[in-house]
């Protein structure tokens, strides 16, 4: 069970701040999914030091500047963006709010933000595509591979997606296997009947060894794999996982057509580098050559402000809008977004950036120490 016992919802005006979807979530779920949505591997070091890194960043405003005609626009492989956000994908929606991946793609389609559909979604891909690729004015459309150990499997998954609508392939490469998630098995937490992968029809893999590593070898790809996909899936395949610069490089050289500098929120590895800390490293390697999107912690719009600032492209956030769900469907994603999006604006305003190439480096003072 998730949600309040009659089923209702927050109203969405009752978000006023970007955090406020946090409490309200954590009022309409039970201890098991909000373990789930809200929890992280190990001690949860990473998963705070990802707000932290990006609150630690300090902002050097300038004043005098002309703004007048400002906006958020950029272009994302063909498609005109009204704004660099994105929701990032989270598995399993139905588990925060009954109408799961419907509401949280349509809830972006209305405000401009891109969609990213988890492969680990609660709800047909052709039935998201459908109800959301129409709409004015929306985003960019976006299915997240996973790793499988049968190539023939991920290019029928990316085919599919092709054909529905999707419009790049989001290849997730830092998850061969859970994190070590003490809050969830804590909770006891599982999955209510009937909330599945549903578009993971892939036979059930052999146990694992008593090794770790030979599990997550089955279920990983190399770089051969990834230059094999690209080159066959018939979309833009953006790599997610990056961490270091020379990654990002081989990102590049094997095909990959964008990069995701994301440590999964710190789901999996407990103590690895923020990912604002990760960030301009990964950007100077790239140097423009590749859309450059971060995630991880971006709580406000002033961090998605500072992402841009460090060399990201754009942004993908993932907890706030699982939350922003739980709390009130697809008017409270909506609200969120757009309080986000404001936030985004304001920031820009007030540190006398018109558009999205005013926001460069020279914005931003040394981070103070985490700890």
């Amino acid at each position: 069970m998730s949600g309040s016992a009659d089923g209702t919802r927050v109203h969405a005006s009752l978000l006023i701040n970007v955090r406020d979807v946090f409490p309200l979530a954590r009022a309409r779920l039970d201890d098991g999914a909000w373990a789930y949505f809200a929890g992280a591997a190990g001690d949860e070091v990473t998963l705070q030091d990802n707000e932290a890194a990006w609150q630690n960043l300090r902002l050097l405003p300038r004043i005098g500047r002309n703004v007048a005609g400002g906006h958020t626009r950029l272009s994302l492989f063909g498609r005109e963006c009204a704004h660099p956000i994105l929701l990032a994908p989270v598995a399993y929606l139905a588990w925060a709010h009954a109408d799961g991946e419907r509401a949280t793609a349509l809830a972006a389609a209305t405000q401009g933000a891109g969609y990213v559909m988890s492969a680990q979604a609660s709800t047909r891909l052709e039935d998201v595509a459908a109800l959301v690729c129409d709409e004015p004015g929306r985003g960019p459309l976006w299915f997240q591979l996973l790793p499988m150990q049968d190539r023939a499997q991920m290019l029928a998954m990316a085919s599919r997606a092709k054909a529905s609508g999707f419009e790049a392939l989001v290849l997730t490469l830092d998850a061969p296997l859970h994190g070590v998630r003490d809050r969830e098995r804590a909770a006891a937490a599982r999955r209510p009947a009937g909330i599945e992968a549903v578009n993971l029809a892939v036979p059930a893999s052999p146990a694992p060894s008593s090794s770790h590593l030979d599990h997550a070898a089955r279920h990983g790809l190399s770089w051969n794999d990834v230059a094999w996909l690209a080159e066959r899936c018939g979309l833009p395949l953006l790599v997610k996982g990056v961490l270091h610069a020379h990654d990002a490089l081989l990102a590049e050289a094997h095909g990959a057509a964008g990069v995701i500098v994301s440590n999964h929120g710190g789901r999996m590895l407990d103590t690895v580098q923020a990912t604002a800390d990760a960030l301009p490293a990964v950007a100077g390697a790239l140097d423009g050559r590749l859309p450059l999107i971060v995630d991880g912690g971006l709580r406000r719009g002033t961090d998605v402000l500072k992402a841009l600032a460090l060399g990201a492209d754009a942004v993908m956030v993932g907890r706030p809008h699982a939350m922003a769900l739980a709390a009130g469907g697809a008017p409270g994603v909506a609200r969120w977004l757009r309080l986000l999006r404001d936030e985004l604006e304001i920031g820009m305003a007030l540190c006398g950036c018109a558009t999205l190439d005013d926001l460069t480096q020279d914005l931003l003072t040394l981070p103070r120490p985490l700890r």
